[in-house]
């Protein structure tokens, strides 16, 4: 049963060839198409969200920030939120939901970040394992804890965007296959909940690209 629960997320292949990840470039090809049509209002709600993501990321990167720094981050929000919403329609394939996908994006921006830190501030990134006003005779203890926090942090941005990911497929998987031995009205309540979750879904894809991009941001801050 769990065998065949989990196959809806295994990345199948055609004489070989995985050709279900191209979804994740998909939106790369289309997108820019967008930029000489005429503003929809699609691309009027889009742009919005960006300019606002944009303020956000600056203010929480500070002055003292590159000039760009935001592209990145904003990047990265639009890659994983599109391919989290293109997870949502039937028979593509939610890349999104692959630790493969998710640590390929969140291990090498940890790694650049622990690298220029250590490199070009390595007496700001020391003071970062001991708090403020912590006793001598923890000291010991604090900069082990904060080390271990600060390695699995790529693990934990790509298990908390696979997890999520992964759940919501799963209970509308789950609710689906109960709709067959069901009478008809409990058919229409069980329609009604899926549509419910189904908006949820929409939100949850929003906000752990959210999420994912905003901790990145942070992490990024406390190395200059």
């Amino acid at each position: 049963m769990m065998n065949n629960l989990f196959s809806i997320f295994d990345p199948l292949c055609m004489m070989n060839l995985p050709l279900n990840w191209l979804s994740s470039i998909t939106c790369m090809l289309l997108l820019p198409l967008l930029y000489w049509f005429i503003p929809s209002r699609m691309m009027i709600l889009l742009n919005f969200i960006l300019i606002s993501i944009h303020k956000e990321f600056k203010t929480l990167l500070g002055s003292q920030s590159f000039k760009g720094s935001t592209l990145i981050f904003i990047s990265l929000f639009l890659l994983i939120l599109f391919n989290n919403l293109l997870g949502m329609f039937p028979y593509i394939f939610t890349s999104s939901s692959h630790m493969t996908m998710n640590l390929t994006l969140s291990l090498p921006l940890w790694l650049s970040f622990m690298l220029f830190g250590w490199m070009m501030n390595t007496q700001h990134m020391f003071t970062h394992l001991i708090p403020q006003s912590t006793p001598p005779v923890l000291m010991p203890f604090m900069v082990m804890i904060e080390t271990i926090s600060n390695i699995i942090r790529p693990l934990t941005l790509a298990v908390r965007l696979t997890a999520n990911m992964i759940a919501g497929h799963l209970l509308l998987t789950l609710l689906s296959q109960s709709i067959i031995s069901l009478n008809y009205f409990m058919i229409l309540l069980m329609l009604f909940i899926q549509i419910l979750l189904l908006t949820l879904e929409f939100s949850v894809a929003f906000i752990q690209a959210y999420v994912f991009s905003i901790l990145s941001t942070l992490y990024s801050k406390e190395t200059y």
